[in-house]
């Protein structure tokens, strides 16, 4: 039974027995595991607040082959998302951020891209916990599209977003382009489907620029909620098709 150190990122925890927990969380180095925290739920337990939504933590535990759940010896706490509790749109996106990255990652396979883009949004969502007024509306959205798109980039089910899908040509880039939740990726105006949603020039070029650079470092801009409004609502259903089921936090989310 071998011992394992891995830093991980808390997904949820469930109650088990009397005092235990079962506790889903990202592996950096083994990906999504599910394991046991025996006495997690005692007052005075040796993972303290180790164990919170989305806490960056260094989790010690055991690993047995043919075994399902691995055993928690004990964890670390390397960041906590404390300051976010307070901000009602914060725990949102936390939600929907743990809501995502169980429904699409499948346990033992390890994802650094992954783990890193977390990390990053996290660290966004950390800096706006601190503050208050507007500038937290403001710093969320471009947090939220960052990882709508690059959720859906990893997992695989990113369209080409300057090719029409159907007659495969060029999208103008000064053009309005089209999209249906069972059509593979976008349309131009030629091939537009009835009832299809739009996706303007502007949600595209803020894609193609959030694929290219990092969060920290995208071009300044007024975000308000409707910025890539119609970009997020495509990329939500890039992610709910291949799971075949809505998520439960994206109406909360579309309510911020």
């Amino acid at each position: 039974m071998p011992a394992r150190e891995s830093q991980a990122l808390v997904l949820r925890t469930y109650p088990f027995q009397e005092a235990d927990l079962v506790v889903s969380f990202l592996a950096r180095d083994q990906g999504r595991l599910r394991g046991v925290a025996r006495g997690a739920r005692r007052l005075r337990s040796r993972f303290g607040a180790g164990l919170e939504r989305l806490a960056h933590v260094r989790m010690f535990y055991f690993q047995r082959e043919n075994r399902d759940l691995v055993s928690l010896d004990s964890c670390e706490l390397i960041d906590s998302h404390f300051d976010c509790s307070a901000e009602y749109s914060l725990g949102v996106t936390l939600d929907f951020l743990t809501e995502v990255s169980e429904q699409i990652l499948p346990e033992h396979e390890p994802n650094e891209r992954f783990f890193r883009l977390l990390l990053l949004v996290l660290e966004q969502l950390r800096q706006l916990g601190r503050r208050e007024g507007p500038e937290t509306g403001a710093g969320l959205w471009p947090a939220l599209t960052y990882f709508h798109l690059w959720a859906v980039k990893l997992g695989g089910w990113l369209p080409e977003l300057g090719r029409c899908t159907s007659c495969r040509a060029p999208l103008d880039a000064e053009a309005r382009a089209y999209y249906l939740r069972n059509l593979d990726g976008l349309a131009c105006q030629r091939c537009r489907p009835g009832n299809a949603w739009t996706l303007a020039p502007e949600s595209r070029a803020i894609a193609e620029e959030m694929l290219h650079n990092s969060l920290r470092r995208l071009t300044p801009r007024l975000w308000e909620r409707s910025t890539a409004a119609d970009l997020r609502q495509f990329l939500l259903q890039r992610l709910e098709e291949p799971l075949e089921r809505k998520l439960v936090t994206a109406p909360l989310i579309a309510e911020l």
